[in-house]
C-alpha cells in the first residue's frame, strides 16, 4: 500500500462529516474539543447525525476515540427501547434508563464496568442523593453490558474486549527518583495538554464557519503529518492516525524498535494531529490522549534511573487529566492497561495526575461568568 493512502480518506472523511453536520439535526454530537459531555440522551432525529459522524471520523483515521459517541447512542437506544416497552414512564424513570444504557456502552468500550461507571459519575458530576439513585442500576447495567458484549464476542470469534496489555516486563517498586520524575511528567503534560487544548478551542470557530472547506483541509493535515511521519521514521502511517486505542500495545511492546527521535516526532505529529482532529471532527478525547501519555513516557524513560514501564504509566495518567480534567478516571485507566503491574505503579500515577491536574488548572482555568451589577430596587409608590 502506497505511503500516501490516507490523503484520499480522510479528506472524503473531512467531506462526509461536514455535510452531516451541516444537514442532518444534532450538530453530528458535541464537539470534541469542548471535552467529555454527558447531557442527556439525544433526540431521536439527531442519532442518524450521531452515528454518520462518528463512522466517518473514526473509520477513515482522524484522531478521536469512540467513547463520546457510545455514550451518546447508549443512552439514546436505551431510552427509546424502554419507551416502547413502558410509554407511560415518568421522567425521572427516563432518565435512569437512558443513565444505565450510557453505563453499559462505555464499560464494553473499556472493558471494566467499574471504570465506565467511574467515568461516568466523574464526568457528569454526580453526587448527593443522585449518585445513589443512578449508582446501583448503572452499576447492574454495566456489569450486564460487559457480559453481553463478553458472550457476543465469544460466539462471534472475536474474543473478550479488553484494554490490558499483557507480556510487558515487570514493575519493581517506586523509588524516590522515580517520584521526582512523576513531577517532572506531571508539570510536561500538563504544558502539552493545555497547548493542545487551548489550540483546538481556537481553531474550531474558524473551522464552524466554513465547515464544508475546512473540514477537508483539516483531514488532509492530519493525513498529511502521518505520511512526514512515516517518511521520517520508516514506522507506520496508523501510529499518528486513528485514536490509537489498537496501536498502544505495539508501542508499549516494541519500545525497543523505537528511537528517541522517533518518538519526538511521533509525539509532535500526534499532537498536532490530535489537536486539529478535536476541532473538525466527532469521537471523544479519551484514547489519542493515553497514546500520547505513553510515547511521551517511553521517550522520557531514556533518562537514567526511570523504567519503561512506570514512566509509560505516569504519561498516560497525566495526558488523560489534561485531556478530561477527571482524576480519579485518568488514575483507574492508566493503571488499568498495566494488569498487574498497576497496582505496583499506582502511587507514582496518582502524583503525576494530582500535578497535572493542578498545574492544568493554573494554565488554563475555568471560565467564569462576567460579574452584574447589583438590581436597583424600584422606588416604592407614594
Amino acid at each position: 500500500m502506497p505511503v500516501w493512502w490516507p490523503l484520499p480518506l480522510l479528506a472524503v472523511a473531512g467531506l462526509l462529516v461536514a455535510l452531516t453536520v451541516r444537514y442532518l439535526p444534532g450538530n453530528g454530537g458535541h464537539q470534541p474539543a469542548e471535552g467529555l459531555k454527558t447531557k442527556g440522551a439525544a433526540p431521536a432525529a439527531e442519532l442518524p447525525g450521531i452515528l454518520l459522524a462518528a463512522v466517518a471520523s473514526l473509520a477513515f483515521g482522524a484522531v478521536v476515540g469512540p467513547e463520546a459517541p457510545l455514550i451518546a447512542l447508549g443512552g439514546s437506544i436505551a431510552l427509546y427501547a424502554f419507551r416502547l416497552l413502558r410509554p407511560g414512564a415518568t421522567a425521572p424513570q427516563q432518565a435512569l434508563v437512558a443513565a444505565a444504557g450510557s453505563f453499559a456502552a462505555i464499560s464494553a468500550l473499556l472493558g471494566s464496568p467499574l471504570v465506565g461507571a467511574f467515568l461516568l459519575m466523574e464526568a457528569s458530576g454526580l453526587g448527593g442523593p443522585m449518585l445513589g439513585i443512578v449508582l446501583v442500576p448503572g452499576l447492574l447495567a454495566a456489569g450486564i453490558g460487559s457480559l453481553v458484549f463478553t458472550g457476543l464476542g465469544t460466539w462471534a470469534g472475536f474474543g473478550v474486549g479488553t484494554l490490558t496489555i499483557p507480556s510487558l516486563p515487570t514493575a519493581g517498586r517506586p523509588d524516590l527518583a522515580q517520584f521526582g520524575y512523576a513531577l517532572v511528567i506531571g508539570a510536561a503534560a500538563a504544558l502539552l495538554g493545555t497547548g493542545v487544548h487551548r489550540l483546538a478551542l481556537r481553531l474550531q470557530p474558524g473551522v464552524n464557519r466554513r465547515r464544508t472547506v475546512w473540514t477537508p483541509v483539516v483531514g488532509l493535515v492530519v493525513a498529511g503529518l502521518a505520511v512526514a511521519y512515516a517518511e521520517g521514521t520508516g514506522k507506520g502511517t496508523s501510529d499518528v492516525l486513528f485514536s490509537g486505542q489498537s496501536a498502544l500495545p505495539g508501542l508499549l511492546l516494541g519500545t525497543g524498535s523505537y528511537s528517541v527521535g522517533a518518538l519526538v516526532l511521533l509525539i509532535a505529529c500526534k499532537s498536532l494531529a490530535y489537536c486539529v482532529s478535536l476541532a473538525a471532527f466527532r469521537g471523544g478525547p479519551i484514547f489519542p490522549a493515553l497514546f500520547l501519555g505513553a510515547a511521551g513516557g517511553i521517550a522520557l524513560s531514556h533518562l537514567p534511573g526511570l523504567p519503561f514501564v512506570a514512566a509509560a504509566a505516569m504519561g498516560m495518567g497525566a495526558m488523560a487529566v489534561a485531556l478530561l480534567r477527571l482524576p480519579m478516571t485518568s488514575v483507574l485507566l492508566a493503571t488499568l492497561l498495566l494488569g498487574h503491574d498497576g497496582v505496583t505503579v499506582m502511587p507514582l500515577v496518582i502524583v503525576a495526575v494530582v500535578v497535572c491536574h493542578v498545574a492544568s488548572a493554573r494554565l488554563n482555568p475555568p471560565r467564569t461568568a462576567a460579574p452584574t451589577a447589583p438590581a436597583v430596587p424600584a422606588p416604592a409608590p407614594a
